[in-house]
């Protein structure tokens, strides 16, 4: 987890904030969405898990929904920089390898926590958005665009189709079938997922070889 997200306020007179504290708080949130959902979330039960008073976390967040708010955006997908390998199947690959790490992870935690009380809170739908869908996407409009100008695919007119391609079975696969426990169910479809990419963009190798 990084601190990157974590909340900044104006300077003010007294102690200064404890960042420590506030990643204890982000953590013991990470943890009671994993094991209750966001239904089941109480700021009293972060609180305790955090070790510290529910005066502290009100004086940092107002409501349960900005201290999820403000997890999501700590355990946002960090697809990590968009690498350009020279070539389509590689650059797919590190981008499906980077989609599936998060996924097995706290950032898949948090999102499957979340996903189903989005489908009616605006605010959480919008940071679903910004923090996991458009970042992916902007990383796949740049990956295809590269392998168009490289000669290896023709030009792609919707490459938000493509996200969705690999968003959909990479989600699919990894939160709703049934998996053994510790398996890393994200790479096994990432590995999978490879190649019909390639072929539903018309690459000109989808061998490999």
């Amino acid at each position: 987890m990084t601190t990157d997200h974590l909340p900044e306020t104006t300077p003010r007179r007294g102690r200064p904030r404890d960042a420590a504290r506030d990643r204890a708080l982000m953590d013991a949130t990470l943890d009671e969405l994993r094991l209750h959902g966001y239904g089941g979330l109480t700021t009293a039960a972060v609180a305790r898990r955090a070790g510290v008073s529910t005066a502290t976390l009100y004086r940092r967040w107002r409501s349960k929904e900005d201290l999820v708010l403000q997890a999501a955006a700590v355990w946002c997908e960090d697809l990590g920089p968009d690498r350009d390998t020279g070539t389509l199947r590689s650059d797919l690959g590190e981008l499906l390898h980077d989609k599936a790490t998060a996924l097995d992870g706290p950032s898949g935690q948090l999102l499957r926590a979340i996903l189903g009380e989005a489908a009616h809170n605006r605010a959480l739908a919008d940071v679903l958005v910004s923090e996991y869908v458009a970042p992916l996407q902007d990383r796949v409009a740049a990956i295809v665009a590269r392998a168009a100008d490289r000669g290896e695919i023709p030009p792609v007119e919707d490459p938000v189709v493509v996200g969705e391609l690999v968003i959909g079975p990479m989600v699919t696969h990894t939160f709703l079938v049934p998996h053994e426990p510790g398996g890393r169910p994200g790479r096994d479809m990432a590995e999978r997922l490879l190649p019909y990419l390639l072929r539903a963009l018309g690459a000109r190798d989808v061998s490999g070889g």
